[in-house]
């Protein structure tokens, strides 16, 4: 369990892999996301989460070159969207991304959902380009265990991240348990569910208990839960907040009570939804 900031999640390749990042997705691409990157830099942060879906890879770049943190201590992590996936678009679409991000390797590349009938080509895809070295680590994103079962039996390289939506409304503890049975890293998404449970009064007691805010309780039940978290923020005190989980410990009475939340509630897309697929074939 962590309990510094400078801590770090081992994947099952040796890479070290931040416990907390700085998400942004729906940061504008320009300044809002610059800005933003800047600030977690500022507090501590060394991983930014990015996709090529979010449309903001070349604002992410600009705020890396223009910071004064060495390369090699950032961790950064991007994503291959589903009307690129296959061998071939996967390969054109990562060259594609390092572009825009001004790099010459990431720390993570991940598949963003697991396509039908897609996603073992574009593993093979990404397997190359670690072999190559130009992603230290590579992953999955909205993988459930029956999609991850069906990638492990064809892979050359087991996945070694899955992020998928995590939070007291959705505690995956089953997808949770298998992934640390496969060293697989879990890491959230979406961990503060956009605030919708910020007046929940469980969350809400816990905070007063401990005199954090409600998304510290949050996250930091992500972390005792041995769960990577990135929260998304655009807004300074918020960003600088998000960070400070490294002072304080819930109790296990409490991490029990927080995941009693739990409803297998999704705010986004089932992975298993095949209407969900249509609008990419």
């Amino acid at each position: 369990m962590p309990s510094s900031i400078h801590d770090r999640a081992v994947l099952h390749n040796g890479v070290q892999m931040p416990w907390i990042g700085l998400g942004v997705y729906k940061a504008e691409d320009g300044d809002e996301v610059i800005q933003s990157i800047k600030w977690a830099l500022e507090a501590g942060y060394r991983s930014i989460d990015t996709a090529s879906l979010y449309n903001n890879e070349t604002g992410v770049g600009q705020a890396i070159a223009e910071s004064n943190v060495p390369r090699e201590e950032l961790f950064i992590t991007t994503k291959v969207w589903n009307t690129d996936q296959g061998y071939e678009k996967t390969l054109a679409a990562f060259d594609a991304s390092l572009e825009r991000l001004g790099l010459d390797y990431v720390d993570l590349y991940l598949i963003h959902w697991p396509m039908p009938g897609k996603y073992n080509e574009t593993w093979k895809a990404l397997e190359k380009i670690y072999n190559e070295g130009r992603a230290k680590a590579i992953g999955v994103s909205n993988f459930k265990q029956h999609h991850l079962e069906d990638l492990m039996r064809d892979a050359e390289i087991k996945p070694m991240v899955n992020q998928v939506e995590y939070h007291p409304r959705l505690s995956q503890e089953k997808l949770l348990a298998f992934c640390k049975e496969q060293g697989i890293q879990l890491e959230a998404w979406r961990p503060l569910l956009k605030g919708e449970i910020f007046e929940e009064p469980t969350l809400v007691e816990l905070a007063d208990k401990y005199k954090k805010s409600v998304a510290q309780i949050i996250l930091r039940w992500d972390l005792q839960n041995g769960v990577v978290t990135i929260p998304k923020s655009v807004t300074q005190h918020r960003i600088e907040e998000n960070i400070e989980l490294f002072d304080f410990e819930l109790s296990n009475e409490d991490m029990t009570r927080i995941s009693a939340l739990n409803q297998d509630k999704r705010n986004g897309a089932d992975p298993d939804d095949p209407e969900f697929y249509k609008q990419f074939e």
